[in-house]
């Protein structure tokens, strides 16, 4: 048994294997933040690097996700607080009049994956729901998804509304129709078209 067998079973999207495994470290002692670090969130890189080479593709993103998540559900409430707490909070959401929602899950289990706390109000959410839910979380990103071109404007109001609640939060967009010259013309702090990037973008924004 090892950490590394977990990072196999990720890769290999076993979840039960990830969730037995996961069991017989803590038994064994092994240092929670090992098994997060070293196990859970390395795979996770691992997954996003081989998406981005196009050896993975969604679908094998999201079973690894899912797998890495069964482990996590049981590692998660005996991690210290401070492990728990230190990479950052993300709110996450599907912005209002738009039921879209595979894409931001992802976004969602790959953000946890990367060591985040994440807040996921789901789709078709309200700019004041995005605005009370950063407050309330004290969140340090606010990531919008959008996969349809009528719903766009949904995200300039919530970036709107978070700049005037005077809410020390940064903003990222993406969808399908979603692109880096919207981001810039809605002020939002960064953008990605898939993931991987998402996760990294959050990771710069977080500890820049």
């Amino acid at each position: 048994m090892s950490i590394q067998a977990i990072f196999e079973a990720i890769l290999a999207f076993d979840e039960a294997k990830v969730k037995d495994l996961t069991r017989a470290e803590i038994d064994a002692g092994t240092d929670m933040d090992s098994i997060l670090n070293d196990g859970m969130i390395a795979a996770m890189d691992e997954v996003g690097k081989k998406f981005s080479e196009g050896i993975l593709f969604v679908p094998e993103m999201l079973m690894a996700a899912q797998a890495m998540k069964g482990g996590l559900a049981i590692l998660k409430p005996l991690l210290s607080s401070d492990s728990a707490a230190s990479r950052g909070k993300v709110v996450i959401g599907t912005v209002k009049g738009d039921l879209h929602d595979i894409g931001k899950n992802l976004v969602s289990m790959m953000m946890e994956g990367a060591g985040f706390e994440v807040i996921d109000l789901g789709a078709d959410v309200e700019v004041e729901k995005f605005v009370q839910a950063a407050k309330e979380n004290k969140a340090d990103v606010v990531a919008l998804s959008a996969l349809l071109t009528t719903t766009m404007p949904s995200m300039e109001a919530t970036i709107i509304a978070l700049k005037e609640a005077a809410l020390p939060v940064k903003t990222i967009i993406g969808g399908a129709p979603v692109t880096q010259a919207f981001a810039e013309k809605i002020h939002a702090d960064g953008y990605s078209d898939d993931a991987p990037g998402g996760v990294e973008l959050v990771r710069k924004l977080v500890s820049g």
